[in-house]
C-alpha cells in the first residue's frame, strides 16, 4: 500500500520491458484476475530494474542470480516499504525466469519439467500450466504427488479401476498426515480428468477418490451472534480516520457477507453509485454485481470523502 501523500512509483524495467509486457500478457490469457496480474507484474519490473542494476545479463540468469535477487537489500527506485523481499515475491519473479526460460531467453531449468521423469505426468503439468491458470508452485506439487502414486497405480492408465485407485489411497494414508493425503487427492482427481479427456482412462474415475474428513479448527464458533457483529461495528472509533475506515470494511464484511480478498482487492470503480451497486471479484475469476446496502454505502461514502489518503491508486481501502 502507498504512504499517506506519496505518490505510488513502480519499477523501471528498462531494456527488458518488452518480456515484462509479454508476460503480464500471458498471465491475463491464463484468466488470471487483474489484481494477480498487477502482483506478477510488480515483481517481474523489479527483477529486470535489479538485473540492470547489477549489470547482469539476461542470458547469464539462472538459479543463483535468482538467489542473489531474493537475499538483495532493495534500493531500487520503486517506493517499497522494505529492504528485503519475501518467499512469495521470489515465487512470482520465478515464474517470470521460468517464462523466460520457455522462451529461451535464459539458461535456467525449469523446475517442473526437470524433476517429472514420466512424460504423461509432464503432459499433465503442461495443462495445467496452459490451461488452469495456477502458479508454478501448485503444478509442481500436483505432478510430485501424482509421481508418489504412481509405483501404486501402475503405468497404464487403461487398467485403473475404481478399486486399484482405492487400494493405492489407502496405501499412502497409511504413511502420510491426513491433511497432505486430503492435497493428494485433489491432485489426483485433476490428473483422473486429465486422462479420461485425452482418452487415456475410463471416464468418471475421479469420482471413485474419496473426500479425505478433516475438522480443522472444528472447536471455533462458525459464525458470531447477531449482537455480537452490532457491537464490534459500534466500536470503531469515528473521530479518527483508521475507524471510520474499520467503519467500512466491517459494513461491507457483515452485510455482503464478503471475504477479506474481496475487500482488499476492491477498485474505485467498482462502486456504482447510481445504481446502488457494487462489484466483486470472487473466487474463479468471475465477477458479481451485488446491491450496495444503505448503511455500508454511507460508510463507504463517509470513508471516501473524510478518511482516504488522497493518492494516486485507485485501489479503495489504504494504510
Amino acid at each position: 500500500m502507498p504512504e499517506t501523500g506519496a505518490k505510488w512509483r513502480r519499477m523501471d524495467p528498462r531494456s527488458l520491458r518488452a518480456f515484462v509486457v509479454e508476460f503480464t500478457d500471458y498471465l491475463a490469457a491464463l484468466g488470471h484476475t487483474d489484481l494477480t496480474v498487477r502482483g506478477y507484474e510488480d515483481a517481474a519490473r523489479h527483477f529486470a530494474e535489479w538485473l540492470e542494476r547489477s549489470d547482469i545479463a539476461l542470458v547469464d540468469v539462472d538459479d543463483k542470480v535468482v538467489a542473489r535477487f531474493a537475499g538483495h537489500r532493495c534500493k531500487c527506485t520503486g517506493n517499497r516499504r522494505h529492504h528485503h523481499v519475501s518467499a512469495k515475491y521470489v515465487r512470482r519473479v520465478r515464474r517470470f525466469v521460468c517464462f523466460l526460460a520457455r522462451a529461451g531467453l535464459v539458461k535456467m531449468n525449469i523446475p517442473s519439467a526437470t524433476k517429472v521423469v514420466n512424460v504423461r505426468v509432464a503432459e499433465f503439468q503442461d495443462f495445467l500450466r496452459q490451461h488452469r491458470g495456477i502458479s508454478e508452485r501448485t503444478i509442481d506439487r500436483h505432478g510430485r504427488m501424482v509421481m508418489r502414486l504412481l509405483p501404486n497405480l501402475g503405468d497404464d492408465p487403461g487398467t485403473y479401476d475404481a478399486e486399484l485407485i482405492r487400494r493405492a489411497i489407502v496405501t499412502e494414508a497409511g504413511r502420510s498426515s491426513r491433511p497432505y493425503v486430503k492435497t493428494m487427492m485433489t491432485a489426483l482427481r485433476c490428473y483422473l480428468r486429465f486422462l479420461a479427456a485425452n482418452g487415456a482412462c475410463r471416464p468418471g474415475l475421479d469420482r471413485a477418490v474419496p473426500a479425505v474428513p478433516q475438522w480443522r479448527l472444528s472447536a471455533l464458533p462458525r459464525y458470531l451472534a447477531v449482537a455480537d457483529v452490532e457491537r464490534l461495528i459500534a466500536s470503531c472509533d469515528l473521530s479518527k480516520s483508521h475507524g471510520i475506515r474499520d467503519k467500512a470494511i466491517l459494513l461491507l464484511l457483515a452485510r455482503l457477507g464478503l471475504r477479506a480478498g474481496d475487500i482488499l482487492g476492491m477498485r474505485l470503480d467498482d462502486i456504482g453509485w447510481n445504481e446502488g451497486t457494487l462489484r466483486v471479484r470472487g473466487k474463479g475469476r468471475q465477477e458479481v454485481q451485488l446491491p450496495l446496502p444503505q448503511d455500508a454505502g454511507d460508510a463507504l461514502l463517509d470513508y471516501l470523502e473524510k478518511a482516504r489518503p488522497v493518492v494516486d491508486y485507485d485501489r479503495i481501502f489504504l494504510r
